[in-house]
């Protein structure tokens, strides 16, 4: 073999194991997308509220894949036994007669733990056959399925939607595309474990609402945003009326059972940017951002009359359950208060107030209420 030619075939050895060169153009996107990544990064895991990081990973999803939606089945809670889409979608038309949950013992999850990649509907029919998950999936019309991995475990999957802009490559999706959208998932993979890592000591588990501590530690922050922003923001505080009796008369399990059917009402009455938690034995506090006297008086109104209106109904019997409710708001001009305990013990005193007025009433933490009650406290004294 002539010199020239073992040159040419291991020129074209070299060329046949060698990644193509890229041009100036590739290496600036690629420089700029880890920016973007980096800066993914950084948001996704910084934002502890699992609601909150579940909206950014849909946004920046459909912003990064240009999709027109976009959804998220994570696990319910730390117990749970499958994935749930929820309201953790944008964009995803949805039918109220399907259940949207993966079993994780389903083959869908095994399969998702064998590989490292992204996959179309197709694909997975074709490896997986027909079965009724992927045809709860394929009501979504997706055109990527990317599952959210960490440890080998899967604890959630990204679905996105109908694209707006699209190119000629597999479905819609170039390798690079892919590859970039698949390194997301695992940021969100460890953002929504560490999420979850707090949901689960920050939350009562009787009630499923957030503990004190947690609700303080919130409030500060709304606190600080609202001095900067110059909003309100309003605390209730509720106690439940005579609730020893339910004790007394039908067993702490019945006590537990209100607690419970209280806790439900008050979350379903509120907005899901408002928080409520679980202060202590039987008083709730509610947290509402953004908001003035009259529609957070509104809003506590609205919770004291579903409460007194629902039906408690406990083996058999049919109870009557009423609250008491304080209302206090931060105003800069009005009320500007130095911390969250401050603002807490308005509402507090407010809440005595309809105790001492017959209570299953609202009473809201003005300047003559709070100076009736100091008054009232000293004279107690």
């Amino acid at each position: 073999m002539s010199r020239k030619k073992k040159e040419i075939e291991a020129e074209q050895t070299v060329q046949e194991f060698s990644e193509p060169v890229k041009t100036r153009e590739e290496y600036e996107r690629e420089i700029y997308d880890l920016q973007q990544l980096l800066e993914i990064s950084r948001s996704l895991c910084t934002t502890l509220e699992l609601h909150n990081l579940i909206e950014s990973i849909l946004y920046i999803s459909m912003a990064q894949m240009r999709v027109l939606g976009a959804g998220v089945f994570i696990l319910n809670s730390s117990d749970s036994q499958e994935l749930l889409l929820g309201n953790n979608y944008n964009g995803f038309e949805v039918d109220a007669s399907i259940n949207y949950t993966i079993p994780i013992d389903s083959k869908l999850i095994a399969y998702f733990t064998t590989q490292n990649t992204v996959f179309t509907l197709d694909e997975l029919k074709k490896q997986l056959g027909a079965n009724d998950v992927l045809r709860m999936l394929e009501s979504l019309h997706p055109t990527l399925i990317v599952p959210l991995i960490l440890k080998n475990h899967v604890n959630g999957l990204l679905i996105l939607g109908e694209r707006f802009a699209t190119s000629t490559e597999d479905n819609g999706y170039t390798p690079y595309e892919k590859k970039e959208i698949y390194t997301l998932a695992s940021l969100a993979s460890i953002a929504v474990n560490n999420a979850s890592l707090v949901e689960q000591s920050s939350t009562d588990m009787m009630t499923h609402l957030k503990l004190k501590h947690y609700f303080f530690n919130v409030l500060t922050d709304k606190l600080d945003s609202a001095t900067s922003d110059g909003q309100n923001i309003a605390v209730m505080m509720f106690d439940i009326d005579f609730f020893k009796k339910f004790n007394d008369t039908y067993g702490h399990a019945c006590g537990d059972y209100v607690l419970q059917e209280v806790a439900q009402i008050i979350k379903k009455s509120i907005r899901s940017v408002d928080m409520a938690s679980r202060y202590g034995g039987e008083e709730f506090t509610v947290l509402l951002g953004k908001t003035n006297k009259k529609n957070a008086m509104a809003v506590a109104e609205r919770i004291r009359k579903n409460i007194a209106t629902h039906d408690f109904f406990y083996q058999g019997q049919h109870m009557n359950v009423t609250i008491s409710c304080g209302v206090a708001l931060f105003d800069l001009k009005a009320n500007p208060v130095a911390s969250a305990k401050i603002l807490v013990d308005q509402a507090d005193q407010a809440l005595y107030v309809s105790k001492r007025s017959g209570r299953n009433c609202v009473t809201f933490a003005d300047a003559k209420v709070l100076e009736a009650q100091d008054k009232h406290k000293e004279t107690a004294k």
